[in-house]
C-alpha cells in the first residue's frame, strides 16, 4: 500500500515533551515570565518555535528572536536529550526498511539537531532522506519541510508534464497520481496532516502523540491509528 513514508519526528517517534517544554520554560524565564506547569508548554510540541512563542505569548519580532536563542542555549546541550523514543518505534523502522519501504523525516525542527537525535537513538540508518528546518528559521513550515522531502525522496512527482508530448504527459499525469497514493505522511498534529494533503498524500495521525482533542479529526486525517503496533500494521498493509 505505502511504498514512501514520511515522518514527523516530535510527538511521532519521540517523546520530547521534557526537553521542549523545559527550554520553553528557560527562554520565557529570561523574557520575565514564569511558567512552573509544564503541561501548559506542550502546544510547543509540533509548530515551528517563532510560530509558537508569537502566538501564545504575543511577543513582537525583536522578543521572538531573544526567545528562540534562549530556547536553544539549553536545548541544544540539555534538552536534546531529555528525551525517549516511544515502545516499538525502533523495531518498527526496521521492518519497514527491511521490507523495501523509502523512509523519511519531515520535521520542522532544525535538521543538524534531527540528525542529533536520529543518532542518539540509533535509528538514523533506516531513513533515506532526512529534511527538516534550517537553523535561521527558514523552511520551518511543515508544506515547505514535506516538499524537500518528496523532492528528495520521490523525484519524478516533480516533474513538469509540459516537458513531454500530450500523450506522454497525460500517461505521466496517471502514474503520478498512482504513485502520490504510496506515499504516507505520519505525524502526531494537524500541521503533519496538513502537509500530507497539500501535496495529495495520504495523511496518517498517531493518537499517541501531542494532538488536542478533535485535531487530527478535523485536519482531515485519512487513517488515526492509536498504538505503534497498530501503525505498523497499517504501513506494513
Amino acid at each position: 500500500m505505502f511504498q514512501y513514508i514520511l515522518f514527523d519526528l516530535d510527538g511521532t517517534l519521540t517523546d520530547p515533551k521534557v526537553g521542549i517544554t523545559k527550554s520553553v520554560q528557560y527562554a520565557l524565564q529570561a523574557l520575565g515570565i514564569e511558567e512552573p506547569d509544564l503541561d501548559k508548554l506542550e502546544p510547543f510540541i509540533g509548530p515551528p518555535l517563532k510560530d509558537s512563542f508569537m502566538e501564545f505569548y504575543g511577543f513582537h519580532h525583536e522578543q521572538t528572536e531573544i526567545a528562540v536563542e534562549k530556547y536553544r542555549e539549553r536545548f541544544v546541550v540539555t534538552g536534546i536529550f531529555e528525551n525517549e523514543i516511544y515502545a516499538g518505534i525502533a523495531q518498527m523502522l526496521a521492518n519497514l526498511h527491511c521490507a523495501g519501504k523509502k523512509l523519511a523525516i519531515a520535521s520542522s525542527k532544525p535538521t543538524v539537531l534531527v540528525e542529533r537525535i536520529l543518532e542518539h537513538f540509533a535509528i538514523q540508518a533506516y531513513f533515506d532522506v532526512v529534511v527538516g528546518s534550517e537553523m535561521d528559521g527558514t523552511r520551518s513550515r511543515k508544506e515547505e519541510v514535506v516538499e524537500e522531502a518528496l523532492r528528495r525522496l520521490v523525484p519524478q512527482i516533480f516533474v513538469n508534464p509540459s516537458e513531454r508530448s500530450a500523450e506522454e504527459s497525460s500517461i505521466q499525469q496517471i502514474n503520478k497520481k498512482a504513485l502520490r497514493k504510496s506515499i504516507a505522511m505520519v505525524g502526531d498534529r494537524k500541521f503533519d496532516i496538513e502537509g500530507a494533503k497539500a501535496f495529495g498524500l495520504t495523511g496518517i495521525g498517531v493518537a499517541f502523540g501531542y494532538a488536542q482533542e478533535g485535531e487530527l479529526e478535523q485536519a482531515g486525517a485519512d487513517y488515526i491509528v492509536e498504538t505503534v503496533a497498530e501503525l505498523e500494521r497499517l504501513l506494513m498493509k
